[in-house]
């Protein structure tokens, strides 16, 4: 088969397409035919060796996947060969990928391939952020930087299906534009001169209870400081540049908490609980609740396009590899 091999992680240019084995399923395992692939930031830093684990090479990326269940190792029973299925696994960019059956689960019919592909890893993330470190409560107000990206975006959707109300913060108007089309209840921009004014003025006066922060850029003392009584802030990632400060003693002055949002250890620490997420974001996307945005979609032959791409931070929505049609 064809998969995407790096011998090194000096640039994303020594990523080349490569004959390899075909991988097969063993017990517990399920082994899908690739139809599309997810391509995200993280993805890009990994293969730069630029995160916080750098992972062996040959190194092939990917980790969240589309497309049908080709075998089933012994053991796998909740899904059958020709079933469509996601899942989150490693070497994604390739035609087919083995994952540990627990975390693959079955497409739901409102969701293409693609949009299967643009959900595990954000909408985890996201569910792991706003549910369990964030403990958002119905009719809290979230605001969601980053919010045109693929966690922001996530983050919208998911906020909504907890019952909450969502402001997005994005750069530009048609970033904005994007996120309210997908969930989002209000928008305000990130221009810095008189933003607290202006998040004050869409909060009543009172600051959103949670802010996800995949950004965490030249906004983010003003936004902690904008934190309701209890106010939570979800550090999730630094897209926006060199890693800000935070003076400790505004958590005192606000009753307000900063927390860390690590979803590689969540899922490493307490897999059981992800698989769950996986379940119930599953369950949402068949009721409507959630509807991942997809963003550039690109031939799996470009594959190193798509990665520049979503290094970028430039487009909406996710960014997914059309394997099938390779």
């Amino acid at each position: 088969m064809k998969a995407a091999v790096a011998d090194t992680l000096d640039s994303l240019e020594s990523y080349r397409l490569k004959d390899v084995d075909l991988p097969v399923a063993g017990p517990g395992q399920v082994l899908i035919k690739v139809a599309a692939c997810g391509v995200g930031y993280v993805d890009s830093l990994v293969a730069l060796g630029r995160y916080q684990v750098k992972p062996p090479v040959p190194h092939t990326p990917g980790q969240e996947v589309a497309g049908t269940a080709e075998a089933v190792g012994e053991g796998v029973a909740h899904v059958a060969p020709g079933d469509r299925v996601m899942t989150m696994t490693a070497k994604g960019f390739a035609e087919y990928a083995v994952a540990a059956a627990p975390m693959v689960v079955k497409l739901p019919e409102a969701l293409s391939f693609a949009e299967g592909a643009s959900l595990p890893l954000n909408y985890i993330t996201a569910m792991h952020a706003l549910k369990d470190r964030g403990a958002v409560a119905d009719g809290e107000t979230v605001l969601v930087f980053g919010a045109a990206g693929g966690v922001g975006s996530a983050g919208i959707q998911v906020a909504k299906a907890l019952g909450a109300r969502v402001i997005a913060a994005a750069s530009t108007e048609e970033k904005r534009a994007f996120a309210l089309a997908h969930g989002a209840d209000l928008a305000i921009d990130t221009s810095p001169e008189g933003w607290r004014d202006r998040l004050k003025a869409l909060t009543d006066g009172k600051g959103p209870n949670v802010i996800l922060d995949p950004v965490c850029g030249p906004l983010f003392e003003p936004a902690f400081r904008s934190l309701a009584w209890r106010g939570r802030h979800l550090v999730v990632g630094f897209v926006g540049g060199p890693i800000p400060a935070l003076p400790s003693n505004l958590t005192l002055m606000k009753g307000a908490a900063l927390l860390g949002v690590d979803v590689r250890q969540y899922l490493q620490y307490e897999t059981r609980r992800a698989i769950g997420d996986l379940h119930q974001l599953a369950e949402w996307a068949s009721e409507g609740k959630i509807k991942p945005p997809v963003g550039r979609v690109y031939p799996f032959a470009e594959f190193g396009e798509a990665m520049v791409f979503a290094l970028s931070g430039q487009g909406t929505g996710k960014v997914v590899l059309d394997v099938a049609k390779s």
